[in-house]
């Protein structure tokens, strides 16, 4: 299938999805992370749930991560250039909802360098059993990989399983190199 299908298909495959079930499978992707070989890094990026979207919820991720005392950033998103500016995260950050109903951090004042992070949590909505990853389409988390460090660990998080191939891939797509779901865990690294 190629991007736009896939997006239209599991958009609607998520929004079917009861909050029981959202619970639950952000549960068992939690544990799924757990047995992932990351727990060694000190700098982690990971996305803020967009409840409206009914993404998976990544409360319990950043929660075990201040208990870990790693570091831990977030992102606000530029819509006149598609691209994140990441900032630091601790229990008394305060956010606010955007217009897109995307939860940011309300003081901006000292982004971080995109080099310094070891690990990235990366929302998709579908993945295949290349690696690849399909989004809401903007590119923001392809500019974003782009300007990180190449050895940056990039982890998908998925409801639901691989597809066998997106077929419109192109050369600024930027694959993951593990992807979380309920079932399993899925390796691409070389």
């Amino acid at each position: 299938m190629n991007k736009q299908d896939l997006r239209e298909k599991y958009k609607d495959l998520r929004m079917k999805l009861s909050s029981t079930d959202i619970f639950n499978f952000s549960e068992e992707i939690f544990h799924n992370i757990k047995l992932l070989d990351i727990w060694d890094k000190e700098n982690f990026h990971v996305f803020l749930t967009i409840n409206a979207k009914n993404e998976i919820d990544t409360n319990t991720l950043i929660n075990s991560l201040l208990h870990k005392n790693k570091n831990i950033f977030i992102s606000k998103s530029n819509f006149e250039d598609n691209t994140l500016e990441n900032f630091e995260y601790t229990k008394n950050t305060k956010l606010k909802t955007n217009s897109w109903g995307i939860p940011e951090p309300k003081d901006t004042r000292n982004p971080i360098n995109d080099k310094d992070i070891d690990v990235v949590f990366v929302p998709l909505l579908a993945f295949d059993e290349n690696g690849h990853r399909v989004g809401y389409g903007k590119g923001f988390y392809d500019n974003f990989l782009a300007k990180c460090k190449p050895d940056v660990i990039k982890v998908g998080i998925s409801y639901f399983e691989a597809e066998e191939n997106i077929e419109d891939i192109n050369q600024t797509d930027i694959k993951i190199d593990y992807c979380i779901t309920p079932k399993k865990n899925y390796y691409f690294k070389k």
